[in-house]
């Protein structure tokens, strides 16, 4: 049996994959890292609402950035977020 707080840890971290607008800026990150601006725009979206979704995403350790000048870039914090949406992906399309 898991530990309590181990279940409510991964039960918050799918609440992150809940929500569509997220899954589509880690689907951006998949391949490369990107900065806000370009990712509002390939999402069609505004910058400050990619912001707030990039904060949760960080804060649940999905994605990681790095700073060069005043540009934030954004990218999947590991090999295991990639794993998690193949597998979810693969998982709806049956």
């Amino acid at each position: 049996m898991y530990d309590e707080e181990l279940i409510y840890d991964l039960a918050d971290l799918f609440k992150v994959f809940a929500d569509s607008t997220r899954i589509r800026i880690l689907h951006c990150l998949m391949d490369s890292e990107s900065c806000v601006g370009d990712i509002a725009t390939a999402l069609e979206m505004s910058q400050t609402a990619i912001s707030h979704q990039l904060r949760v995403l960080k804060h649940s350790h999905l994605v990681r950035c790095r700073r060069d000048g005043k540009q934030m870039y954004y990218s999947l914090a590991d090999d295991h977020v990639k794993t998690i949406l193949a597998a979810g992906l693969e998982h709806v399309e049956e």
